[in-house]
């Protein structure tokens, strides 16, 4: 087993140099914590001390991801969004976080999450302005990616607003070779593919996979099932030209997850976890880790579905069937016939699903042994040729582990 480990880290750094971004980071799904869909750009720290985007919040959350089991799970970074800078740079050009908010300044609090054993990611903009209108990076590309570096970033997020997304193909691979250049390893996530698609500019998709481990390409999502849907729906009809570049170090993008927050029920929680681990994409948690309650926390630590999103093959998943209301969506995995594959019901009823495995994908002659994920059951030995049937409850998902029988 050791060899067989040590050989797949020998071909997946292999794929990762002719593929990806060549800087040995995100070989799998980055899992962790974003501010953004939870808390905005929430500034007001007078009279919401705990809920503003100031450097409190940040050190809350990288207790609780270590106190709580998510760091265990695999939750690693603590990331800033928007709104945690300085209206101005300061006289030597340098992007300042904002005094009252960040009084430490961000080297002590990416000192602070990283005593925790965890990483610290950032936020800024390609263009003249953030899209909360703090200064942006055009024009300081070196110098901002110098200032990450030397404070110990180890994530950067880098947005699109107030910038010509016609100069993107140029200027996000400048800020690349920005990052570096300055020899600290600095997870890209780049938000140039959503901008073009919504300047209906067919997005290089080879091109950014060797500039970026993680790119958004749709709209940000909302804490609602709806906004769950409309993603996944993106997803299903990309999926060709999206599943070709998601590979070790670079991954597509949905978005967060928004597990815990105030719209999804449980059902439509472990649906998100289910499809985002089908496809192979981030895991960035965007919720309230001092106040989630336990049944969304357990979704989150649910170990067998981040192992699937975590497979080291880095492929994402399609969906291979659409029946009025149910959609099954597959992946295979990096060992020798293992499956993953997620049925998602968009309907408000629980529906009974019937079919053969081998009507989606699995040819293995002697059979499966399966597993339903979701709720940790063993389902036990299936035959491809039979009829396997399974209930997906309503406006939810059910998901499943299979493995060749010997």
């Amino acid at each position: 087993m050791v060899k067989m480990l040590q050989c797949l880290v020998v071909l997946v750094s292999l794929v990762v140099s002719v593929h990806g971004l060549d800087n040995g980071l995100a070989l799998t799904p980055p899992m962790g914590w974003m501010s953004w869909e939870r808390f905005r750009c929430n500034i007001d720290c007078k009279n919401q001390p705990n809920d503003c985007i100031g450097e409190k919040l940040f050190m809350d959350m990288a207790d609780r991801m270590v106190e709580d089991g998510f760091k265990d799970a695999g939750y690693e970074y603590v990331n800033i969004d928007d709104c945690w800078a300085s209206k101005e740079r300061d006289s030597a050009g340098k992007l300042q976080a904002d005094p009252d908010r960040f009084p430490s300044g961000i080297k002590k609090l990416a000192d602070y999450v990283h005593s925790r054993g965890l990483k610290l990611g950032i936020y800024n903009d390609f263009g003249t302005k953030t899209c909360g209108g703090y200064p942006g990076s055009l024009g300081h590309l070196e110098v901002d990616a110098k200032t990450f570096a030397e404070w110990g970033v180890d994530m950067l997020k880098m947005d699109g607003c107030y910038a010509d997304v016609k100069t993107m193909p140029q200027g996000y691979p400048n800020m690349t070779k920005a990052l570096n250049a300055t020899g600290r390893p600095i997870l890209f996530s780049c938000s140039w593919p959503d901008y073009e698609r919504a300047s209906k500019i067919q997005p290089d998709y080879k091109l950014i996979a060797k500039n970026c481990n993680i790119w958004r390409n749709y709209i940000d999502i909302q804490d609602s099932w709806d906004s769950v849907l409309k993603i996944i729906d993106y997803y299903a009809q990309e999926q060709d030209t999206l599943a070709a570049v998601s590979a070790p170090g670079s991954f597509n993008d949905p978005d967060m997850l928004i597990i815990g927050d105030f719209s999804l029920s449980v059902e439509q929680a472990k649906a998100q976890m289910a499809m985002w681990s089908i496809l192979a994409a981030p895991m960035l948690m965007s919720n309230d880790l001092r106040t989630i309650s336990p049944e969304f926390r357990e979704i989150l630590l649910n170990k067998e579905v981040i192992q699937i999103n975590q497979d080291p093959s880095g492929k994402m998943g399609k969906r291979v069937m659409q029946d009025g209301d149910i959609e099954v969506w597959t992946k295979s995995l990096d060992l020798w016939e293992e499956h993953a594959v997620t049925y998602l019901n968009r309907g408000d009823s629980n529906q009974r699903v019937s079919l053969q495995l081998k009507n989606i994908g699995f040819d293995y002659i002697l059979g499966y042994e399966v597993r339903d994920i979701l709720n940790h059951i063993e389902i036990g030995h299936r035959e491809r040729e039979g009829n396997f049937t399974v209930t997906v409850p309503a406006k939810g998902a059910y998901m499943i582990y299979a493995y060749p029988s010997e």
